[in-house]
């Protein structure tokens, strides 16, 4: 199939000797780094860095500004390059597997035919870089040339690229193999003849997103959004695309024979008021009689729910799109991953209920109950709803309890939250942009790392 390679790729060492790259000491460095810091600056002894063909493996280079320097072919094998900013910077070919690279700014940076190989590139901003293929080659003795490595596309190849910023990037060709790429934003990236096989795609932004003849055999697609992406031709072999959002997609270029998706509803066992029919008995008998609602993986979309009980049925996984569920029932409801955009979750019950991940943008839940729910144990103690890491832009939260939830790292951006009994929960990374927090109520919620926060 197109955009397949072989099992086995070559190794990145090539032909070259260690002897073409020389060493530096960290002082040096730190010399060169001062001037290029006058440089950028344009002041008087400022030089631009040229470190081609250095290696600088295991030096430091946090928090350093590299921006424009020139990389070609640097060896920077495990440096510490953690919060680097390395804008427009030439890495043509520079070796930097291992590296840590975690929070740098590599915006613009040329990274044509680079090693990224196990390097931690988490919410490091590569928006525009060029990671496409690119050979470095030296002279032969008699005349000619013969390549320094043995890949022409940059290798990502086990990386960790949770959160990266990847939009716009020429990412073609490029070996990312079991490469985690969890909440990336690969936003309008072209990611053509990609190998991307086996990789975490878990959250990730894939809107306008060229994955032409890319290989994503068995790579997970949890909560990714593909909204007017290209998939033409691309192999999704035994990829998991449940919970994935796939609106505006042109899928007749592709073969989801095997990959994995959604079940439709005429594929259950019984039809959809039996397994509630058969949920409420399992509720009211404490489990004596009749069976839990495991839907997960179910199309549900504009299934009417309203004032049924649901609470403590599985519907992880669910696409419940403009679903009814106002005044539903879902205490410890598992709805992590669900698809609930635009769905109605007016004043429904749902304490302590399970959100990971889950897609409610557009969602009505104004006057919902999701606070805590007390556990009836020995050791007693509460239950919070959890929404961590869930797409809520847009939803309506009016005067909704969500005391003690756990919205780490959701996207809040332009929610009404107006009236909001916050307190005492975890918005730790939440994305607040331009959200309605007029009257709501913050007190002692974990706001370390929120964005946007305004509170008038």
């Amino acid at each position: 199939m197109a955009g397949q390679r072989s099992k086995d790729p070559p190794a990145r060492e090539g032909v070259a000797d260690d002897d073409m790259w020389s060493s530096m000491p960290q002082d040096e460095l730190d010399l060169i780094l001062e001037s290029h810091d006058l440089f950028l600056l344009s002041r008087k002894g400022g030089v631009r860095a040229s470190l081609t063909m250095r290696d600088l493996s295991y030096l430091n280079l946090s928090g350093r500004d590299l921006s424009q320097a020139d990389l070609t072919g640097t060896r920077l094998r495990h440096a510490n390059m953690r919060d680097a900013r390395l804008v427009a910077t030439g890495l043509f070919g520079a070796d930097l597997e291992g590296a840590n690279l975690a929070g740098a700014n590599m915006a613009r940076a040329d990274l044509r035919g680079a090693c990224l190989r196990g390097a931690d590139l988490s919410r490091a901003n590569l928006a525009g870089a060029d990671l496409r293929e690119g050979l470095l080659y030296k002279s032969a003795k008699g005349g000619g040339l013969i390549p320094l490595g043995g890949e022409s596309g940059a290798s990502l190849e086990r990386a960790n690229m949770r959160r990266a910023d990847l939009s716009d990037a020429k990412v073609s060709n490029a070996l990312m193999r079991q490469t985690d790429l969890t909440d990336c934003n690969l936003r309008g990236a072209n990611l053509t003849n990609a190998d991307m096989q086996n990789s975490d795609l878990t959250g990730c932004n894939l809107e306008a997103t060229n994955l032409t003849e890319a290989d994503l055999s068995g790579a997970i697609f949890h909560g990714a959004v593909f909204r007017g992406s290209i998939l033409d031709h691309a192999n999704l072999t035994d990829a998991d695309l449940i919970g994935a959002v796939l609106d505006s997609v042109d899928l007749s270029k592709v073969d989801l024979g095997s990959a994995k998706t959604v079940r439709a509803l005429a594929d259950l066992d019984k039809s959809l008021q039996e397994v509630v029919e058969d949920h409420g008995r399992w509720i009211n008998s404490n489990g004596r009689e009749g069976h839990r609602a495991e839907l997960s993986g179910t199309d549900l979309s504009r299934a009417r729910l309203a004032e049924l009980n649901l609470s403590a049925a599985d519907l992880s996984f669910c696409i419940l799109t403009e679903g009814d569920l106002a005044r539903a029932h879902l205490v410890m409801t598992d709805l992590s991953y669900a698809d609930l955009r635009a769905a109605d979750l007016s004043a429904a019950t749902m304490l302590g209920a399970k959100m990971e991940r889950a897609n409610l943008a557009g969602a009505d839940l104004s006057g919902a109950r999701l606070g805590p729910v007390r556990i009836h144990t020995d050791r007693g103690g509460t239950w919070g709803a959890n929404l961590k890491h869930a797409k809520c832009a847009g939803a309506r939260f009016t005067g909704v309890d969500l005391a003690s939830a756990n919205l780490e790292g959701a996207d809040l951006s332009t929610c009404n939250l107006r009236g909001t009994k916050l307190t005492g929960a975890r918005l730790v990374d939440a994305d607040l942009t331009h959200a309605d927090l007029r009257d709501a109520d913050l007190t002692g919620a974990d706001l370390r790392g929120a964005r946007g926060l305004v509170v008038d």
